[in-house]
């Protein structure tokens, strides 16, 4: 019987905590089941712990505000699962999420990742930023996929406890972006098997609009400055063949969808530059 743990990082949005906790109090599968949930020093503090408290299998450890990748490894710390799933606030899981994941990882997977698919079908913005997560997601499985390497961005993803004591998320990434494919790129150096599970499937409920998107790109470009420096890069960087797919999918959804991601594009690489600027070796 497999104890799962997940871990759920927040930070000022108690709203959609809870809508995410509604969720997961909802998994099917999982026998022994407890949901940590990190405040990453949100000022709404009250009505996050009301939100936790809502849920009987939930509970509360305070964060210092250093990012999602130090909030992550404080919830696993307070963990007590033999996996551990990580979910955000702003995702929504499928029922058998959680047990999916779980039976990845207990089929002989260190680490598995599941299907997000866009909980804000007629917003553009999200529309975009989900198109290139998705594809960037196929691309290193369609790569590298059968040695076991592949991206899993961080609110869709599980793994063995040992896994992640061994090797924690980088807490030098103090902002959402890069810090995924930076621990994907570490767990892959050190010979753990990542694998995809299509019967995990959770949708994903981001708040962009134009401001949120350019910052949301700005912090990817920030992200992939440090993971570049950090890394040996190799097979995990993109070919250009990447970016010619990401035109052509989203020239299949429409004029805007092209205007977007080609926006993203500038926005990442002012982000890039920006995190450039401000190395010291």
């Amino acid at each position: 019987m497999t104890a799962v743990s997940i871990v759920v990082p927040t930070r000022n949005r108690p709203a959609a905590l809870r809508r995410c906790l509604d969720a997961l109090a909802l998994q099917r599968g999982v026998d022994q089941l407890e949901i940590v949930v990190v405040d990453d020093a949100s000022a709404q503090t009250a009505e996050v712990t009301d939100a936790v408290r809502s849920q009987r299998f939930a509970r509360l450890v305070r964060a210092g505000g250093a990012g999602p990748a130090a909030a992550r490894n404080a919830g696993v710390a307070a963990a007590t699962g033999d996996v551990i799933c990580f979910t955000d606030d702003d995702c929504v899981p499928e029922p058998e999420w959680a047990s999916a994941l779980a039976g990845a990882i207990e089929g002989g997977a260190d680490v598995a990742g599941g299907v997000t698919t866009n909980g804000c079908v007629d917003d553009p913005f999200v529309e975009a930023s989900e198109l290139i997560v998705r594809l960037l997601q196929t691309s290193t499985h369609r790569r590298l996929g059968a040695s076991g390497r592949v991206f899993i961005p961080s609110n869709n993803l599980a793994c063995r406890r040992s896994v992640v004591l061994a090797h924690p998320f980088d807490e030098t990434y103090t902002r959402a972006g890069g810090e995924d494919r930076a621990w994907c790129a570490a767990v892959a150096a050190a010979a753990w098997t990542l694998v995809l599970e299509p019967k995990a499937v959770l949708s994903h409920h981001p708040v962009l609009g134009f401001s949120g998107f350019w910052r949301q790109h700005v912090r990817y470009g920030r992200g992939a400055f440090r993971f570049a420096r950090t890394q040996r890069l190799g097979e995990w960087q993109e070919p250009p063949s990447f970016y010619f797919e990401l035109l052509r999918r989203s020239s299949a959804t429409g004029a805007r969808c092209v205007a977007l991601v080609l926006l993203s594009q500038v926005a990442t690489t002012v982000g890039y530059v920006a995190e450039m600027a401000t190395y010291r070796p």
